[in-house]
């Protein structure tokens, strides 16, 4: 039962409304006071003849004008216009406390952190936001602070908002921070004039098995150095975007180039590349800069290198080895500061023997290496990617993020991929498309069907047919270990039991050596 009682400002009144409270014997839940000239009182509900009695004995208190009975208090109705508000809005919000605690959040922010209520109500802002220092903030500006984050490898613009309350003295004093992520397509597409200020580092990348965090280890290690880098993978294993995220976590300011040397005639390439001196070319007086000028203090990524001329190769091999070059019709030399790194989805080596590729230019780019594995052979990173990719295309289709039944993901999970997480991304591209309510159904999964199958290696065929056999068991289980490291989940993954893959790892020795 709540009252509100409309009443004059007079000393005392307040206290005679609480002594015909006590003498009732109804508890009091709780008072809020309008300066308006307004008391709101929170009971419990009594009977009906009470009821009447307790308004007949307010009404007779001298100032009170007028009493009756109300659906919410004040405070009440503005804590649940408050929480519509918010769980009616796209976007995640979310506030901290002092103590840097998580104290409200709405449905859009428990579903980008995939987290309950209550998991979210124990988050601290380090936990949720690791690249913002709220202690910091709090002991410096404390001002309104727009910055671009990574969340789950999604782009988001924060913004964190202070909120301040106003005490008896009239002071402002802190009391919280709200927090808003805007989706940084989202951000785009309402205002297009809005400067692209995300760079793809190494918190795009997601995924939990051993090879990826070793390669992700590795490669935020090599990104510091000045020394060229070969990235070798498989097509659509992502070659260009680590190549990216290591230049930008380095301390190179200049600009990230990209050239493709496949899709280049060998002379447009090498003025693309070196640039050409003032009236190199008829009809063209004025020379040209080249990507490696361009690119001065920054780095150079050389797609499908293993596809570039044997002439360029030479010109390419004296710049890695002392950063100098001539442009095209030009005698003087110029130094630049530029890193190379190469990638290919070729065995260098192979094209060494075959005479296509020089053997001094592989030593010299093959100073530092990395190799993405392919998708089939990091099987446990697909349910991660599967999440990040469904959540880009909610936003970009501007529809609710499906949930994923086991069926779609094992579907998944036993592909081989060709065409790496590429291809992922496009086959989870066409299926979101398709969805049509809140479940993405392994039957909306397209995939090819001459791919279906594991492609058989060319195996080693000497020896008996056990011995063929059991090399053929020990590479499965060899190249399986490394997504899943451990008998349970390997177990798991293949449908035996636990001590039937026990033996066979001690047979074979394998996580052992």
């Amino acid at each position: 039962m709540r009252l509100e009682v409309f009443c004059e400002d007079r000393l005392g009144l307040t206290r005679e409304l609480l002594d015909i409270l006590a003498t009732q014997h109804i508890d009091l839940r709780g008072i809020e006071i309008d300066t308006s000239g307004k008391i709101y009182l929170n009971c419990p509900e009594i009977e009906f003849e009470q009821f009447r009695e307790l308004m007949a004995q307010i009404r007779r208190i001298s100032g009170v004008t007028d009493v009756r009975k109300i659906q919410f208090m004040p405070s009440e109705r503005e804590h649940t216009e408050l929480r519509a508000l918010l769980t009616t809005l796209p976007d995640p919000v979310f506030s901290f406390n002092l103590n840097g605690k998580v104290e409200i959040a709405n449905h859009a922010a428990l579903s980008l952190f995939n987290l309950s209520h209550e998991q979210m109500m124990e988050q601290s802002s380090s936990a949720l936001l690791p690249h913002f220092n709220f202690s910091r903030w709090l002991e410096q500006s404390k001002a309104r602070q727009k910055s671009n984050i990574v969340v789950n490898g999604l782009d988001y613009l924060m913004e964190v908002m202070p909120v301040y309350i106003t005490d008896d003295s009239n002071t402002s004093v802190l009391a919280s921070a709200v927090v808003l992520l805007k989706s940084v397509s989202e951000a785009k597409a309402m205002a297009p004039s809005l400067p692209d200020d995300s760079v793809h580092g190494f918190e795009h990348f997601v995924g939990s098995s051993n090879r990826h965090k070793q390669l992700i280890s590795q490669a935020k290690k090599l990104a510091m150095l000045d020394q060229p880098l070969l990235i070798q993978g498989e097509t659509g294993t992502g070659k260009e975007m680590l190549a990216r995220a290591c230049h930008n976590r380095s301390h190179r300011d200049g600009d990230f180039l990209v050239v493709n040397c496949a899709s280049m005639p060998d002379d447009v390439a090498e003025t693309e590349l070196f640039g050409y001196a003032p009236g190199a070319f008829q009809n063209n007086e004025e020379g040209k800069k080249g990507i490696f000028e361009q690119a001065d203090g920054g780095t150079v990524f050389l797609d499908e290198i293993g596809e570039m001329s044997p002439h360029l190769q030479i010109k390419v091999l004296r710049l890695l080895q002392d950063g100098t070059f001539r442009r095209v019709g030009e005698e003087k030399e110029i130094h630049v500061d530029v890193r190379v790194i190469g990638a290919t989805q070729k065995d260098l080596s192979e094209l060494i023997n075959k005479g296509s590729f020089r053997e001094d230019l592989y030593y010299r780019l093959n100073v530092l290496s990395l190799t993405i594995p392919p998708l089939r052979d990091r099987v446990s990173d697909i349910p991660a990617l599967l999440d990040l990719f469904i959540a880009q295309f909610a936003q970009e289709l501007k529809v609710m993020k499906p949930s994923v039944p086991e069926a779609t993901i094992e579907l998944l999970s036993q592909y081989v991929w060709p065409g790496n997480v590429r291809q992922l991304r496009n086959t989870i591209l066409r299926a979101m498309t398709q969805v049509d309510g809140n479940t993405l159904d392994a039957s909306l999964i397209e995939l090819p069907k001459a791919d279906m199958a594991v492609a058989m290696p060319e195996a080693n065929i000497d020896g008996s047919l056990d011995d063929i056999m059991k090399r053929y068991e020990s590479g499965i289980l060899e190249n399986l270990y490394q997504t899943y490291p451990s008998t349970r989940k390997l177990a798991k993954r293949l449908n035996v039991s636990h001590t039937a893959i026990a033996n066979k790892l001690r047979e074979y020795s394998i996580g052992r050596r």
